[in-house]
């Protein structure tokens, strides 16, 4: 059973906005933290943002803040990234990722576009 489901991604113009969406199997609180990583073609996949499950303290990577924000609906089990003033150098594929205990999981990805 996969533990982390990402949708929302596609292809959008430079300026616009996304939100993706991380759905986990069971309840949030289940994990540590959880958080987005992306990775560009011929790049490392780098961290965008995390947050904590119990106290919802969030990082951001300098070259997202400002323009994106990391929140969780506890409820629905999910975690978003609401992507606003998208670039071109956003242009990835966005991996879901959650640490319980020892353990980390990951999403199969969901890959995001952005247009000049």
């Amino acid at each position: 059973q996969r533990q982390l489901v990402e949708s929302g991604g596609g292809l959008v113009q430079a300026g616009g906005s996304l939100r993706l969406s991380c759905v986990a199997s069971g309840s949030i609180f289940s994990f540590k933290s959880m958080g987005w990583h992306r990775q560009a073609p011929g790049n490392q996949r780098e961290l965008v943002a995390s947050i904590t499950s119990f106290s919802g303290t969030t990082n951001y990577a300098d070259s997202v803040k400002g323009r994106f924000t990391i929140s969780r609906d506890t409820a629905k089990n999910t975690v978003y990234l609401q992507m606003n003033s998208l670039k071109p150098e956003d242009t990835a594929v966005y991996y879901c990722n959650a640490y319980k205990g020892s353990s980390e999981y990951w999403g199969q990805g969901t890959r995001v576009t952005v247009s000049s």
